[in-house]
């Protein structure tokens, strides 16, 4: 799927150094930096549940993004992450081969 299609769609970025961004995309360029707004970050915590901070707008330049995904609003909106317990994400460590 093009990123276009993602465009106005509540997307889940996930960055090279492990952070979860939630939020609508509203842009991106040719390097793949993308625009979200209404944004929040999920930390993940395996004693207290997810923590959500709030970003609003945000710009997550491209070179850092590790995946970008459509997020079904319904199931999301569904889970009680307070309830949800897991270990926070690792950064992506890069080997030279």
């Amino acid at each position: 799927m093009a990123l276009q299609e993602y465009v106005d769609k509540l997307v889940s970025i996930i960055t090279n150094d492990g952070r979860n961004i939630i939020g609508t995309l509203k842009g991106y360029d040719q390097t793949i930096n993308v625009i979200v707004e209404n944004s929040h970050e999920r930390v993940y915590s395996e004693e207290r549940g997810v923590v959500q901070n709030v970003l609003g707008l945000h710009i997550i330049r491209g070179d850092n993004i590790v995946l970008i995904a459509e997020l079904d609003e319904e199931k999301d909106a569904a889970v009680d992450l307070s309830s949800v317990r897991a270990k926070p994400l690792k950064p992506v460590q890069h080997q030279l081969i």
